[in-house]
């Protein structure tokens, strides 16, 4: 199917001359098309030229907000976007959409260590770190501060306001209620090496309808590969983990000490609005364990219930699943992943639609020696194994990835969307 043009882009409500369902009026046929999960839609919009313009419109995402019948799904980035393909997975229905690329830099590659966040019907691609062409040394990395925006009515990206300050492996969280998106600290550092790279402490939030950038107050410390989310109800913003300063072990290995604390804004007073200027001071929260129990913070997801009053955050620590108590700032344990892998970083772990969604290759290839060969070979199985945490049950399912290659859980990145 070619490329819309720039008119036809500007998609409109079905009107009364196109016909969706012969017999039907169009109200009734656009509401059973809107129930079609989102993954079978593009292959359903070829039937026709009212279906194409019809999936392709605001109407459908209207009505399916509107009615509540979204698909959840998962969001792949396994490498670079600008060379290698996102993909959209249903698991509802074991079914993959490829996402077009990123828009390619002919000065910068090897990008890695951006976030990728959903706020409405958009993905957000944020930062990162990579290497510039025209930079010297070549062989350093850079953070980048570029901003994409996947808009999911015209399937296409679109550039928006770069970042103030750049950078890479920060934490990143929507604040759907205020349309904004909060980031906070950073750096430079890239997958390609273990340790190294700027860290930063500044904080800045994206408002959607200026399309601009606005700073805010900066981190009490220095903080990269950290996590953030946002507790709408009440009105905080969290950082958790990361690290900050490194060590030097034998006069030659830099190693990084990682932090055990949280630190929280204030995004509302105490009446309930929010702070002027979209952020208060920040609070230190303190360890959330003793030394010696884990060397460093696990992989986080937070699940947002419209009937809990604050989001229930849980880490996958190697194979155990852990709930934090916000109250005694402790990490107690939920329960373990029945099927073991051989270490945390063979598991990729996201929350869809209410469930913890632990997932790892089976029968996959070693992803360093694959990154070496010529001839790549498609990767294994991917197995999901699915815990409720209200009903306290696993279940599992098995999907067949599109990727060419093995998905690298410890660099790829993944977000959550509703459509």
């Amino acid at each position: 199917m070619p490329p819309l043009s720039s008119s036809q882009q500007q998609l409109q409500a079905i009107d009364d001359t196109v016909t969706l369902i012969p017999g039907l009026l169009n109200d009734v046929a656009s509401l059973i098309l809107s129930f079609i999960p989102y993954s079978h839609q593009s292959r359903l919009k070829r039937t026709c030229k009212s279906w194409f313009v019809f999936f392709s419109s605001k109407t459908l995402f209207f009505n399916r907000r509107k009615f509540k019948s979204h698909s959840h799904l998962l969001c792949i980035f396994p490498e670079d976007p600008s060379i290698s393909f996102p993909f959209l997975f249903d698991p509802a229905h074991l079914a993959w959409r490829p996402l077009p690329p990123l828009p390619c830099n002919p000065s910068t590659y090897s990008l890695c260590n951006f976030t990728s966040v959903s706020l409405g019907p958009h993905i957000y691609l944020l930062g990162g770190s990579h290497f510039d062409a025209r930079s010297f040394p070549l062989d350093r990395p850079l953070p980048s501060g570029s901003a994409f925006r996947f808009n999911f009515i015209t399937y296409s990206w679109e550039r928006i306001a770069p970042m103030i300050s750049p950078r890479g492996s920060f934490a990143c969280a929507a604040v759907h209620g205020l349309n904004q998106i909060i980031v906070a600290g950073g750096g430079s550092r890239h997958s390609m090496f273990a340790a190294a790279g700027s860290r930063i402490n500044s904080v800045e939030r994206y408002e959607v309808v200026g399309n601009k950038w606005v700073e805010m107050d900066g981190l009490p410390r220095f903080r990269a590969g950290c996590v953030g989310f946002v507790a709408e109800e009440s009105g905080e913003f969290w950082v958790m983990g990361g690290y900050g300063e490194s060590r030097i072990v034998s006069g030659v290995f830099p190693v990084d000490e990682y932090y055990r604390d949280a630190v929280v804004m204030e995004l509302k007073n105490n009446d309930g609005n929010d702070v002027d200027g979209g952020g208060g001071k920040w609070r230190e929260v303190g360890d959330m364990w003793e030394e010696g129990q884990r060397a460093r913070l696990g992989k986080i997801v937070v699940l947002e219930d419209d009937g809990c009053r604050s989001p229930e955050v849980f880490m996958l620590d190697q194979t155990d699943i852990l709930r934090y108590d916000m109250a005694l700032n402790r990490w107690q344990k939920e329960t373990s992943v029945p099927r073991k892998a051989s270490d945390e970083k063979s598991f990729g772990f996201v929350v869809l639609d209410g469930e913890l969604h632990v997932m790892t290759l089976l029968n996959g290839l070693d992803w360093s020696e694959t990154r070496r060969s010529r001839q790549h070979k498609k990767a294994g199985t991917l197995f999901i194994q699915i815990y409720h945490p209200r009903k306290k049950t696993w279940r599992s399912l098995v999907a067949k990835p599109p990727f060419h290659h093995p998905l690298d859980f410890s660099t790829a990145v993944m977000c959550t969307i509703r459509l």
